[in-house]
C-alpha cells in the first residue's frame, strides 16, 4: 500500500477509511492500519448507516467493535434524510460519498480510501458496456479521483476479492455479509452472478476485463491530454460562460474532439446527453449554420466565429450606452467584435456580481 501512496504522491498525515463491515473494507482498514501507520499516517475508519436495512445498525455497531479492538479511530455517519422510492441504490451512493466526503472537510482530513477491487471494475465495465457507454465511461473507476474536494483513493482496485478474504481468515475476523448483494432487482449484483459463467464458456476473466478497462485509462488519458491542448490553443474563453472559436477550424477538428469540445463547454452538472451532442455537431457542420441549443448555452456564428453563450430564456435589450460604459471600465473588449448576444451576457454577469 506504501507503493500506492507513492505513485499517486499522497502524504496526507490523516488518512480516513470507508468501512461497511463487509470482507473488502474491514481487510482494507486493517492493512492500512499496518502498513502504513509506520511510516506516520494515522487511520480514522467511517461508517455510513444508510438505514436501509434491518441489520445496518447491529453491522456499525459490529464494524466499531473490530476498530476498538485494533485501536482504531471510528465514526459512524447516519443517513437520516427521507429515502426515495426509485432509484435507491443511486440515491444511497451519492449519500455515502456526500457523508464521507463532508465529515473529512470538517476534520481536516484530504485523502478517503475505499475497497473497491478487481471484480468492480470488471462489474463496472460491463455495466457501462451495457449501457453503450463511450471511451470515457468504458474506463470504469480510477485509482484516484476528486470527490466534494476530497481525495478518493482505491489501492486495491487491481487485488482479486479472495485475497482480502484471505487476509481475514487468517487473522480470524469475521465479516458481515450485505444481504441485498444477492438482490437479482439490481443490474450489479445479476452481472456479478453471470461473471464466473463468462469466464467458463468464453474465457472472459475478470482480470481481463480489468485490465481492458486500465489501458482504456491510458487511450482516455491521452485524449484528454489533446483536448486540453486544443482547448488552450483554438478555444477563445472571453468568460467563464463565453467561448468562442474559428468555424473554420472547427470543420477540420476530428469528430471525437469536436464532440469533447461541446460536451466540456456545455456541461452543467452534467454533460448533455450523448445523442444531443451528435445533434448538434450535426447541424453545425451543415452550411449555412445560424445557431442551435444545447446544455443551456446557444450556439451561433458570427464574424467566421463559432460562439457559445448562456441561453436567454426572454429576450433582452442591452443600451449602446450600457456598453460603451462597460467597455471604459474594460478595455480588453474594445477591439474584439462580439456579438449582441454575448454582450448581454457580458453586462447581465456584471449586473450580478455588483448585486453581491
Amino acid at each position: 500500500m506504501q507503493e500506492f501512496f507513492a505513485k499517486h504522491h499522497l502524504k496526507a498525515q490523516k488518512i480516513a477509511v470507508a468501512v461497511s463491515g463487509g470482507a473488502d473494507s474491514l481487510a482494507l482498514v486493517l492493512m492500512a492500519k499496518e502498513e502504513l501507520t509506520v511510516f506516520g499516517f494515522e487511520i480514522v475508519a467511517l461508517t455510513v448507516n444508510h438505514h436501509l436495512r434491518l441489520n445496518a445498525t447491529a453491522e456499525a455497531e459490529y464494524v466499531a467493535k473490530i476498530m476498538k479492538t485494533h485501536n482504531i479511530e471510528h465514526h459512524i455517519l447516519d443517513w437520516r434524510e427521507n429515502k426515495p422510492r426509485t432509484g435507491i441504490e443511486e440515491a444511497a451512493r451519492t449519500a455515502r460519498y456526500h457523508l464521507l466526503t463532508q465529515w473529512c472537510k470538517q476534520h481536516n482530513v484530504h485523502v478517503l480510501l475505499t475497497a473497491h477491487h478487481q471484480t468492480d471494475q470488471a462489474e463496472t465495465f460491463l455495466m457501462r458496456l451495457q449501457r453503450g457507454s463511450g471511451l470515457d465511461g468504458l474506463c470504469s473507476m480510477r485509482e484516484i479521483f476528486i470527490n466534494n474536494g476530497i481525495i478518493i483513493a482505491r489501492p486495491l482496485l487491481h487485488t482479486p476479492p479472495e485475497k482480502m478474504r484471505l487476509y481475514l481468515k487468517n487473522k480470524q475476523i469475521e465479516w458481515k455479509e450485505d444481504e441485498s448483494n444477492s438482490n437479482t432487482k439490481y443490474l450489479r449484483n445479476r452481472i456479478r452472478a453471470f461473471l464466473p459463467q463468462l469466464e467458463k464458456t468464453i474465457g472472459l476473466s475478470v482480470r481481463n476485463m480489468a485490465e481492458t478497462a486500465n489501458r482504456l485509462q491510458s487511450a482516455e488519458d491521452y485524449i484528454e491530454e489533446q483536448l486540453q491542448n486544443l482547448l488552450i490553443t483554438e478555444v477563445q474563453t472571453l468568460t467563464p460562460d463565453i467561448f468562442y472559436f474559428k468555424y473554420s477550424h472547427f470543420l477540420y477538428w476530428h469528430s471525437e474532439m469536436k464532440f469533447r469540445i461541446l460536451a466540456h463547454i456545455c456541461r452543467r452538472q452534467y454533460i448533455p446527453r450523448a445523442e444531443h451532442i451528435l445533434h448538434a455537431l450535426k447541424k453545425m457542420s451543415q452550411q449555412p449554420f445560424t445557431g442551435i441549443t444545447l446544455g443551456g448555452k446557444e450556439i451561433f456564428y458570427y464574424n467566421e466565429n463559432i460562439w457559445i453563450v448562456p441561453e436567454m430564456q426572454t429576450k433582452h435589450k442591452s443600451s449602446r450606452k450600457a456598453w460603451l460604459e462597460f467597455v471604459q471600465k474594460n478595455p480588453q473588449y474594445a477591439t474584439l467584435k462580439i456579438p449582441h448576444k454575448a454582450r448581454i451576457a457580458i453586462l447581465e454577469n456584471t449586473e450580478r456580481k455588483n448585486d453581491l
